[in-house]
């Protein structure tokens, strides 16, 4: 069972760098080289509404995958997984509507701003918290049992 575990942890991990990697074939998203540019002064791109949403849900849902992945290999807890699967998508709905007001307001509300909105809206940063924080849950129940 370890091995099959640390199968899925890597599979999510490998699945998180395929879908940074392959981002500019995969997903339409003409922001990507504006914040690559890294100068904010550069002419605002021009896109599409819908194909630009429908490419950041595209990209939410693999990286939602991926990161469960990583969270049931490590804890083998299937509600954990759910409780997990429920912040990623939490700070999703969160941050999107933020991001695309940033983007409807051409990033007039701070360029840096925008830059870390869209950072929680396309990758799955909310793992590095979940990890540590169930982490430590497990470490606490581990103590409780032994105590009794």
């Amino acid at each position: 069972m370890k091995i099959l575990s640390w199968l899925l942890v890597i599979a999510g991990i490998c699945g998180l760098i395929g879908v940074r990697a392959l981002e500019d074939n995969l997903f339409y998203d003409p922001f990507i080289s504006y914040f690559h540019e890294a100068n904010k002064n550069i002419e605002f791109p021009a896109f599409e509404w819908g194909k630009l949403i429908g490419g950041h849900l595209l990209r939410f849902l693999l990286n939602l995958l991926f990161s469960c992945l990583i969270i049931y290999g490590l804890f083998q807890n299937k509600q954990w997984t759910l409780q997990g699967a429920v912040m990623i998508i939490i700070i999703f709905i969160i941050s999107l509507p933020i991001y695309l007001y940033c983007i409807s307001d051409r990033f007039e509300i701070g360029y840096l701003f925008s830059f870390y909105m869209r950072r929680f809206v396309i990758q799955p940063l909310i793992i590095l918290l979940i990890v540590p924080m169930f982490y430590y849950r497990k470490q606490m129940l581990s103590r409780e049992n032994e105590g009794n």
